[in-house]
């Protein structure tokens, strides 16, 4: 099956877990830019090598060097028939270049996928993980930073796909198999079936 997706959601709403049951569900692949960052520089590409000088002098990866890498990655053989993007696009420009890069192929996203979920429960779900795995880093105000930024970055990323009508809201809270039953039923209705 085709398929173009990207999801979103706030740190803590299980985003990473889900993204790799619906790419298995609909047989694509999973594409996190994080993952293509640390993928080119342990390979020591060319772009690589321009993020991690950036990212080591603490600086943010440009657009012209995240679309760059994920065009590249968009161009394996894997994902002709479709993708789900994680972390991308973070910027209305990338959501303009993605369009463009998109429909040279004749494509188009199919779907967003937006993982929502009280903010007070997923602090007190990321506090627990904190304390479960040992994570002192991940303290209330930082947790709270990264959700404010979050909803900063994303509000209008998914604005924009939602006066495409392409924005399918999912409750993110409860266990995975939950979750997934409704981002199936989700996918389902925009006649994407597929078992997350």
């Amino acid at each position: 099956m085709s398929a173009r997706l990207i999801i979103v959601g706030p740190p803590g709403a299980g985003k990473g877990t889900q993204a790799g049951r619906i790419a298995s569900a609909l047989g694509i692949p999973a594409i996190s830019t994080g993952d293509i960052f640390r993928k080119n520089v342990a390979d020591g590409t060319p772009l690589g090598q321009r993020a991690k000088a950036l990212m080591d002098a603490g600086e943010y990866v440009p657009d012209d060097l995240t679309n760059a890498l994920v065009r590249d990655r968009l161009a394996e053989p894997d994902a002709e028939q479709g993708f789900l993007l994680d972390g991308y696009p973070r910027t209305t420009a990338q959501v303009e270049y993605l369009d463009a890069l998109l429909a040279e192929q004749g494509a188009a996203i199919d779907l967003v996928v937006q993982l929502v979920a009280d903010q007070e429960a997923l602090v007190a779900r990321l506090l627990k993980r904190a304390g479960e795995q040992g994570r002192a880093d991940d303290t209330e105000e930082t947790i709270r930073r990264r959700q404010q930024v979050y909803q900063e970055q994303t509000a209008p990323i998914v604005a924009v796909y939602q006066e495409r009508g392409l924005v399918a809201d999912v409750d993110g809270l409860g266990t995975v198999d939950e979750v997934g039953d409704r981002i199936a039923e989700a996918l389902t209705t925009r006649g994407l079936t597929a078992a997350v």
